[in-house]
């Protein structure tokens, strides 16, 4: 067998070699954190109960609201307020469970032990199972495993042949199917023939066929399309036995006839049979065309309508680049990404899911004799799809196919190759198959050979015989395969086609009837043998078929022959053929020549010209088809047989002139044609290495080849990079390359012949694996790979007796199914190991020659190696592996594995790469990357396989390199990600933890090796002298501490580094090294090999200096309190605290110590120098970064040893301590239970198309992986930085997942179900318990370094700040347990602590008690029940009384009660009976006053209680839920404390409505209460004197003036305590109160409210206090300019007993500016109609009185009128602004029409108007929106009256339009118009007519016809200057219309001229002193007062 053959062969089915690293899945790159394995992990989580789950959902909760209402009833029928009610009903409620044992006398530490077993038992193991992944792109350490290498196909369609039936049956029609590209101009497939004749019809031919092989008997195939388009199309050809008469004729039948008439045309039929039967006996081998047809297959597919796309998993187009990292369901796309790239039309090219569709073709066009080619098919394809297509105006032939096409399923049945082979699952060889259609794809597919194919394709083009003398009209070819001359050694291996045997001898075309220069169209296909001689050839016999029977003519006649050899020079020869015909049998030995070659005597058709076109592929495994790549292997191949001289091409090469020809055959390499070389890529690469390893003996000489081969791998390496780029992973290694190293490559055995080690020297399989440190060699995959072939000929004989049989046996020995499992697992034997052992004595060790070519090139070599140094890098790793393997080194201790020179190579090899690294990473940005990585995984590997002290010291020769580059470079940022990445991918080795641990650890010595197991064993706890050692080692980054561990101390310096706020540029790092550390962290959580809590501190140790580099970031992390409490993150240090050296954990110079230099800091060159002050402003990170870094601190806390941590905190600082409690305090917002609710609103709102469009477009941009994308997520990455104030932690910046988006939502279905959202909720809730619970772990052990070192009582409150806080925030019923019992521990340790000191927390904790009492689950409820009641016992025991705690749990009630939504007083009413419960059992106190204190609480409380029960009825009336507010504060008017807590509720509920100005009021009547207060405290002169100070901000202020008798003097205990009734309170009220006003728009407010504030700063010499209020202020003044709108105004009046209280109530409502009356009647209309029922209510729609008698008294009436501010002519004086008019406002007006005979509106002169007059209680703004009114006053006015008013406002409208500026000629004309238009109705003359043409009778009226008359004069002047004014406004156009406007006053004016000047005499007569009245007017009007 010919040695290419076997190389071929051997490389298809050799077993592959393959390593696997024991734990190498426990390592960081196979991350447990993805979903599925965490959902793993979460099973059997227990539901944590939350109370705002509880919460009941809208509906249930007003069922609940009505039965509130009435029960609520009982409590109205008594008199409000009775003791005996209250009681009667606390009486009767039931109490929760009591605690058992609370009050007896327990020591502290019992209670301590106690609650501290409580808390540890049934805790959650793992906390980052209960933490999302941080959302990152493919992370960096992670390398999918290469897609095994397997045959390649495309998209796959099952296509099934179900029947054909034409209008008659009179003989046998044969079919063929095949894809073409029109586009391309290709056919791209081969053909499929079938047979759906009857057996009938096929009896016909019995004579001529042999009986039919199975497998030629198919109907159904699959085809492969790689490059599926718009443009292919499924084409249909159909041939009959050859009979006389061209092809129209022969179709004609069928074109008339039609089935119907069958019985018609009977005898026509009869007579057509029998011709078809004569034909078939005689010429039924023959064949002609008949017809054809196309389907255009896109139109199937998209018209079949996809499926829904989650069925199958597709992946189309550029979308996924890496490999998914969830075992990708094998896709009919394989892995060929980069192949799809090209689709046009995306979506709808995709073949892989749509739904099956069945065809019924009925029409086909008949062929047409001349026009069979491709050409003319492409042709006709073309038109096929334009609407006005040729074709449709032929007449068709009718008949019926119907064919099924459907995606291919993934593992078919009884299925064939090409080759005819059965694919396995081939359960019973007599089934019809399905036939797999090989592919010819349209454009080059890159994908190496892994199976034998050795297949030939002929097709015969074209003949002309039109110049050959003789008959030889219907010709047919008959095409052979021989292997000899003779007529005899034509072979068996030209496929059949259908129903027919498998392989025969022959094949002829069909013949054209009477055409000498027919065209061809038909396919032969030929199975080539294994080895080809220079016999072997293509023998074309041309026939003349007589159809005609005649006397002695014979049936065939040959008239010309030609051949083509197969060989050319050793090559297979293929390719379009142009050949001269011979017109007699070729001479002897003719094959070796070809027929160009004029033979000597013989005669050739047409002069020996080119007559005969014929195309011949190859599609085959073993041809190259490729010169260079032929002559390198021939080259090598002669050199493995030792056979010279070597002929190649028309060479011979000697063996002296081999070596050259070698190496320019290597070189030449890179000429060869991609394509060739990607097929035999594993070959190539295979024979290169063997060259490097086995240098050849050439003349005696060796030749060393290692540089030449070197140079020619990297060479085709950087092609393959180069040109599939789609090809590639995330870290730019291609997809071939991978899997070639992974999967295929192995150490070749350096004798030649001598057998390899694989399956045929050692009888099993070869496999090696890496060794963690255990003896046990762990079993590991063997890759099988196999290949099924079945023939067709059951008796292959044992013994090979072709090179045929002899691959047929080898591969035979294989079985396969392709589903591309070709691996069994297989465990070793030590039998096995020991026949392996030094078997391989090598010549050269690849790893070694490859490590030193590497080192030595240079120049344009070098720069190819660095580009794909991953590949070298790998390679070396596997021979190294291999190689420890053969050698059995694997158990050598690891410093004598390797010798000394090979490691001076690696060491030499990788600083070098490291010094390009920092060169080059601003050039070539890309490229470094792809180097960093690969240099990180090498050394990563290298950790597995060579000495660690050895592989530590590479990683420190990198960090060194690039540290010191690092100091010189202005923006750092880049390389120190480079750093970043090198690093993570470093520590994602899976023993990291193994390579931190020390042989000797900074606790004594447990046991000398740092074996995992003997971690585990008990002696290495932390052993006693643990005091000895500094502790402060352990958690600083000291350098012992990162000597010890190196790995560790260089990921926590990273962070250190990064995270400091001094580091410019690194800002965009943030997340990538908090992710790299949360990921280690992530890992070793759920790493089974730490699960052990005692393993788990050990490995915690490495990790607690993190807590102090997170302590230094306090104050940059992401402010988590924001959200829900409006003081912000507790300060217990202040900012410059912060900055004081005493606070800082790690010094300057320690830092930069460790960053590996010892730089001073001040010498770094700045980008941008922060100023050093105190207030320095901090970056803040994103939430993101923050929740990760404090789930991170949280771990450690959890798993450290406690007695450790005690220790450290005792030697902390207040300052420090204080830091770690606020970091506490954050992370409890950060893991706050966010509740189901919020899943589903943001499940709803989170994928909006714009997210879609968005992802498709950074796709876009991110195009390739590498420099670019580096910048776009860099400036991502400060795109994430803008906090955005929601606590989701990392949901809220939904970073556009990949996985997420576009491109994979077919998997992720974008609605989470209900299951998913419990399950969120679930884990979250979890999440929330634990972290809080660490938290409150921490907080005892900080509470019990405090008792013990008693030095830092000032950290207490800290501690509890953090306890009230975590009771505040939305937490688990199981966690509040703990909690409280803890608190009640802290209250009984230290009692002054909080009754002394922390009065503010005792409030607060009070607060926090109450809201918890009023849970809705009673567990809660009974545990702050007995936390509330030992404290009040816990304040009596100290001073006697409980005043403190009484008032404070009061004020506690009044804010729970207004602020809480959700309160519900049935759980606060038996909370308050469990504490009257537990004060009657209270033995130890029964005798003092304490039972009946508590009782006179309690009552007070459920007063309170009862009283905003109304409240909630109330809830959704926003009106009167404000009056039910004002009426509560009213009550407590004379206890300040609550009537503030009032106030301030008011002033929310107004500011959460949008109403600014009423809450400004609030807060000052809350700022003017506090004044009063304090102004009896002390007298300050700058302090305002009480509320009298702000009576110019608002006249309603005086009632908070404390002048009533039962005023509470401020100094008694616990009155005016609170935080207010200070000066800072009440500076700070008014802040807020000028915010609110500010907020309204009310600048002049503003002004008035800083001008109280002023003095007060004044005095206080606060600089900067005022100059931030003159900053405001002149903000204030500069927007009074602007035009503002303020309220509108509406009168409501409320009619019916049905409303209660409101019965016979007047208000006027404030309303927001531009509020119609539509507006607030629809409101009103909506909100009572639906308390009463839409029928009850009824909306009164004029203004008049409204009379109660006559409404029905049982419906409820609204009235509804809009009313303006009014004002007196002196009060116009002072209100001179726009606000002035819209402030402090008590009148309003309306006017109504009316006539005396009760019309509204009448003639002039009848018409009367009435104006009311309302005022209020109070001034607009107030305290709230609605306000009663007080008083009602009505003026009436008469007819000539309202005439005057409406000429006045006429007369000012003109007057307006005139002297407005800029001037508005619209305007102007529109009132021009309407004073002087003649048309206008009830105009000005008309009214002058009615009213002047007569002097009137009544001497009374003479004064208003007087001044009506002189409003006319005014008015005609007015006119006057309108017009004036219009006439310099208009534009030539409007000359006319001015003209006829002046036309019109002329007119007016002479009609108004003896109106206006008739004057009335009596009026000026001289002037008498006559006492009356000046204002007569004022005594004319009727004026009606009414009270």
């Amino acid at each position: 067998m010919d040695p290419h053959v076997r190389d071929c062969v051997r490389s298809y089915t050799e077993d592959w070699a393959i390593v696997n690293r024991k734990y190498h899945k426990l390592g960081t790159g196979f991350n447990p954190n993805t979903l599925d394995k965490q959902k793993e992990r979460q099973k059997g989580l227990p539901k944590q109960i939350f109370e705002s789950d509880e919460a009941p959902d809208g509906n249930s909760y007003q069922d609940e609201q009505d039965d509130l209402k009435r029960r609520s009833m009982s409590i109205d029928d008594t008199p409000r307020g009775s003791w005996a009610c209250s009681i009667f009903d606390l009486k009767n409620s039931l109490p929760d469970a009591l605690l058992p044992n609370l009050l007896d006398r327990t020591p502290n530490e019992e209670i301590d032990h106690h609650n501290e077993d409580q808390r540890k038992s049934s805790r959650h193991k793992e906390l980052f199972a209960l933490h999302p992944a941080p959302d990152e792109e493919e992370p960096i350490e992670r390398l999918s495993v290469p897609e095994v290498p397997k045959e390649h196909f495309g998209q796959r369609l099952l296509v099934k042949c179900l029947s054909l039936k034409f209008e008659i049956e009179i003989e046998p029609i044969f079919a063929s199917l095949a894809l073409y590209d029109v586009k391309e101009k290709k056919k791209i497939s081969e053909n499929f023939y079938f047979d759906l004749n009857s057996e009938q019809m096929k009896g016909m031919l019995r004579p001529h066929v042999p009986p039919a092989a199975i497998s030629t008997l198919a109907r159904s195939a699959i085809f492969s399309i790689t490059y599926p388009s718009q443009d292919v199309f499924l084409v249909i050809k159909l041939e009959k036995v050859l009979q006389q008469g061209d092809i129209g004729e022969c179709a004609e039948p069928y074109m008339i006839f039609k089935e119907s008439d069958a019985a018609k045309n009977k005898e026509k039929l009869e007579k057509l049979k029998c011709q078809a039967e004569q034909f078939c006996q005689r010429l039924g081998k023959y064949r002609m065309p008949f017809a054809w047809t196309a389907i255009h297959l896109m139109n199937i597919v998209s018209s079949a309508g996809s499926l829904e796309r989650d069925s199958t998993e597709v992946e189309v187009g550029t979308g996924e680049r890496k490999g998914s990292w969830s075992e990708r369901r094998n896709s009919s796309i394989v892995g060929r990404r980069s192949l799809e790239r090209t689709t046009s039309g995306d979506e709808a090219c995709n073949l892989t899911s749509f739904r099956p569709a069945t065809l019924t073709v009925t029409n086909f066009f008949k062929q047409e004799g001349d026009r069979l080619s491709d050409e003319d098919l492409y042709k006709f394809l073309a038109d096929m799809r334009r609407p006005s297509s040729v074709l449709r105006r032929l007449r068709p032939i009718t008949a019926q196919l119907k064919i099924d096409i459907s995606p291919a399923p993934e593992n078919p049945h009884y299925c064939l190759t090409p080759e005819l082979l059965q694919v396995k699952l081939y359960p019973d060889s007599r089934v019809r198959p399905t036939r797999e259609i090989l592919e010819f794809p349209a454009r080059d597919v890159y994908i190496p050979n892994t199976t034998y194919r050795n297949l030939l394709y002929v097709y015969p083009q074209s003949l002309n015989f039109a110049n050959r003398q003789g008959s030889a009209r219907n010709i047919t070819v008959k095409v052979q395969f021989m292997y000899g001359e003779d007529p005899s050694n034509a072979m068996p291996v030209i496929f059949g086609k259908s129903s027919c045997p498998e392989f025969s001898k022959e094949a002829y075309t069909a013949v054209v009837y009477h055409n000498r220069s027919p065209d061809f169209h038909e396919e032969i296909k030929i199975k080539l043998p294994a080895t080809l001689t220079d016999h072997h050839h293509l023998l074309f016999t041309f026939y003349h078929v007589s159809c005609q029977q005649k006397q002695n003519t014979p049936l065939e006649t040959p008239v010309g022959y030609t051949w083509i050899p197969m060989l050319q020079n050793g090559r297979l020869k293929t390719g379009q053929f142009c050949l001269p015909v011979s017109l007699e049998k070729p001479p002897q030995a003719y094959s070796v020549l070809s027929p160009e070659v004029p033979l000597p005597g013989m005669k050739w058709v047409d002069n020996h010209k080119g007559v005969f076109n014929v195309e011949v592929v190859s599609v085959s495994s073993l041809h190259t088809q490729d010169p260079y790549l032929d002559k390198f292997f021939a080259l090598v191949h002669a050199l493995d047989e030792h056979m010279f001289p070597v002929r190649i091409g028309d060479m011979r090469i000697m063996e002296n002139n081999l070596e050259n020809e070698l190496k320019s055959s290597i070189s030449a390499l890179n000429s060869s044609q991609l394509e060739p070389v990607v097929r035999f890529l594993h070959l190539l690469l295979d024979k290169l290495i063997l060259l490097v390893v086995r240098p050849p003996v050439i003349a005696g000489q060796i030749v060393n080849l290692g540089q030449a081969s070197f140079e020619a791998m990297a060479s085709i390496i950087n092609r393959l990079h180069k040109n599939l780029d789609g090809n590639q992973d995330q870290h730019g290694r291609n997809s071939l390359l991978a899997s070639y190293i992974y999967y295929v490559f192995r150490l070749p055995n350096t004798y030649p012949n001598s057998p390899s080690p694989g399956p045929g020297g050692l009888g099993g399989s070869v496999h090696y694996a890496t060794m963690a440190r255990s003896a046990v060699r762990p079993a590991s995959l063997n890759l099988n790979r196999s290949r099924s072939l079945s023939n067709s000929n059951p008796d292959i004989s044992g013994t090979p007796t072709s090179p045929d049989d002899e691959v047929r046996s080898i591969i035979g020995s294989k079985a396969t199914d392709r589903s591309c499992n070709r691996m069994s697992s297989h465990t070793e034997t030590s039998s096995f190991l020991q026949t392996l052992t030094g078997r391989l004595p090598t010549k050269k060790l690849f790893h070694e020659e490859l490590a030193l070519q590497w080192v030595v090139c240079s120049g344009s070599v070098r720069e190819a190696a660095l580009q794909q140094a991953w590949f070298f890098f790998e390679l070396m790793v596997k021979s190294m592996v291999h190689h420890l393997y053969f050698a059995d080194k694997l158990d050598a201790p690891r410093k004598n594995r390797f010798p000394e020179r090979f490691m001076d190579d690696v060491t030499a090899l990788v600083s070098t790469i490291a010094g390009d690294i920092v060169s080059r990473f601003q050039k070539d940005t890309e490229m470094v990357e792809r180097l960093n990585t690969s240099l990180a995984f090498f050394l990563n590997d290298l950790l597995s396989i060579m000495d660690r002290g050895f592989v530590f010291v590479l990683i420190k020769t990198c960090y060194k390199q690039v540290s010191s580059k690092l100091y010189s470079l202005t923006n750092p940022s880049n390389l120190a990600s480079l750093r970043l990445d090198f690093l993570r991918i470093i520590c994602s080795h899976e023993h990291y933890v193994t390579l931190n641990l020390p042989c000797s650890l900074l606790t004594p010595p447990a046991s000398p090796s740092p074996s995992v197991s003997s971690a585990t064993s008990q002696s290495s706890g932390f052993s006693t002298n643990v005091q000895d050692q500094k502790i402060a080692n352990m958690f600083e980054l000291s350098v012992p501490f990162r000597q010890q561990h190196y790995l560790a101390g260089l990921v926590l310096t990273e962070l250190a580094v990064i995270l400091d706020p001094d580091a410019e540029g690194l800002f965009g790092l943030h997340k990538k090294v908090i992710n790299m550390v949360h990921n280690l962290l992530s890992s070793h959580d759920s790493d089974p090999r730490y699960s052990d809590p005692q393993v788990k501190a050990r490995v915690a140790m490495l990790y607690l200096p993190l807590i102090g580099v997170i302590m230094e970031t306090v104050p940059q992390l992401y402010d988590f309190t924001e959200s829900h409490n409006q003081r912000g993150r507790p300060s217990c240090v202040a900012a410059d605290d912060y900055e004081s050296e005493g606070g800082s954990m790690i010094s300057q110079t320690v830092a930069m110590a460790i960053a590996g230099t010892s730089v001073p800091q001040l010498t770094r060159p700045s980008s941008f120098l922060l100023t050093s002050s105190s207030g320095r402003q901090h970056s803040t990170f994103s939430t993101e970064s923050s929740r990760s870094l404090l789930i991170c601190l949280l771990w450690v806390l959890k798993n450290a040893d406690e007695s450790v941590l005690q220790k450290w905190f005792t030697d902390l600082s207040v300052l420090q301590l204080n830091r770690l409690l606020d970091l506490l305090y954050l992370c409890v917002s950060c893991f706050e239970y966010k509740g189901k609710k919020v899943f589903e609103r943001m499940n709803s709102l989170t994928f909006k198309k714009s997210k879609d469009m968005r992802a498709k477009l950074e796709e876009a941009i991110l195009g390739s992986i590498g420099a670019r994308q580096e910048m776009v997520r860099r400036s991502r990455g400060q795109l994430e930085r803008s906090p955005s104030g929601s606590a989701f932690g990392s949901q809220e910046n939904l970073r556009w997942r990949k996985d997420m988006t576009h491109w994979r939502q077919n998997t992720e279905k974008l609605d989470k179900s209900r299951a998913e959202i419990e399950h969120e909720a679930l884990i979250d809730g979890n999440l929330a318990t634990e972290a809080n619970l660490i938290i409150l772990d921490t907080l005892e052990i900080v509470v019990q370094t405090v008792s013990v070192t008693e030095s830092k009582e000032s950290i207490l409150g800290g501690v509890l700040k953090v306890l009230l806080h975590s009771m505040a925030c939305n937490q688990s019923a199981l966690y509040l347990q703990h909690c409280f019992a803890t608190q009640r521990a802290l209250v009984s340790k230290f009692p002054e602590l909080l009754f002394e000191e922390e009065t503010e927390q005792c409030a607060d904790l009070c607060l926090r008690l109450l809201r918890h009492c009023s849970s809705s689950i009673s567990t809660i409820r009974s545990h702050a029940s007995a936390s509330l009641y030992l404290l009040m016992r816990q304040n009596f025991e100290i001073g006697n009384n409980f005043a403190r705690v009484k008032m404070q749990v009061t004020m506690s009630l009044s804010s729970l009660v207004g602020t809480s939504q959700n309160f519900n007083e049935e759980f606060l009413r038996r909370s308050l009976k469990t504490i009257l419960t537990y004060a009657e059992e209270d033995l130890e106190l029964r005798e003092t006053t304490f039972p009946d204190q508590v009782q006179d609480l309690v009552f007070n409380l459920h007063m309170i209680l009862s009283d905003t029960v109304k409240m909630k009825e109330h809830q959704e009336d926003p009106e009167m839920l404000i009056d039910l507010m004002y009426r509560i504060a009213k009550g407590y008017q004379n206890s300040p404390d609550l009537r503030l807590t009032w106030l301030q509720n008011m002033a929310g509920k107004h500011s959460e409505r949008s109403n600014h100005a009423e809450s400004a009021q609030c807060l000052v009547h809350s700022a003017a209460l506090v004044a009063e207060y304090l102004s009896m405290l002390e007298d300050r002169k700058y302090l305002p004197v009480g509320c009298v100070t702000f009576q110019n901000i608002s006249s309603n202020v005086l009632e908070e003036s404390a002048v009533s008798d039962d005023v509470v003097s401020p100094d008694e205990e616990g009155i005016c305590s609170g935080k207010y009734f200070t000066e800072a309170g009440l500076v700070g009220l008014l802040e807020q109160a000028a915010a609110s006003f500010s907020m309204a728009g009310m600048y002049e407010a503003v002004n008035e409210v800083y001008k109280v504030l002023i003095p007060i700063h004044e005095a206080n010499r606060d600089a900067k206090k005022l100059s931030t209020i003159h900053g405001k202020l002149q903000e204030a003044f500069s927007k009074i300019v602007h035009q503002r709108m303020f309220g509108t105004y509406f009168r409501v009046g409320f009619y019916g007993t049905k409303f209660g209280d409101l019965d016979e109530q007047e208000f006027v409502y404030k309303e927001p500016a531009i509020t119609k009356l539509a507006e607030i009647s629809h409101r009103l209309e909506g909100f009572y109609g639906e308390r009463f029922g839409e029928d009850v209510l009824e909306v009164i729609k004029d203004s008049n009185p409204v009379d109660k008698c006559k409404l029905d008294p049982n419906k409820a009436y609204i009235q509804i009128t809009y009313v303006e501010p009014y004002f007196d002519t002196y009060e116009m004086k002072d209100r001179i602004t726009y606000f002035d008019k819209n402030y402090n406002l008590r009148r309003f007006m309306y006017c109504t029409p009316f006539t005396l005979d009760g019309r509204a509106h009448g003639e002039l002169h009848e018409q009367f108007k009435r104006k009311t007059i309302l005022t209020t209680s109070h001034a607009f703004p107030y305290i709230k929106t609605r306000i009663n009114v007080i008083h009602k006053e009505e003026i009436i006015l008469t007819p000539i009256e309202v005439a005057i008013e409406d000429m006045q406002k006429k007369t000012q409208e003109l007057a307006f339009a005139t002297h407005q500026d800029p001037a508005d000629p619209k305007m102007l004309q529109m009132v021009l118009q309407g004073s002087v238009g003649t048309t206008v109705n009830q105009g000005p003359l008309e009214v002058a007519q009615v009213f002047l043409s007569e002097i009137p009778n009544d001497p009374k009226l003479f004064r208003h016809h007087n001044k009506l008359r002189l409003c006319f004069k005014d008015f005609t002047k007015r006119c006057e200057d309108a017009l004036r004014k219009n006439k310099s406004l208009i534009g030539p156009d409007q000359k006319e219309y001015q003209r006829e406007l002046e036309r019109n006053y002329h007119r007016l004016k002479e009609a108004l001229q003896p109106l206006i000047n008739r004057k009335i005499p009596q009026l000026y007569k001289a002037v008498l002193p006559v006492a009356c009245h000046r204002d007569s007017f004022s005594r004319m009007s009727l004026r009606k007062m009414d009270i």
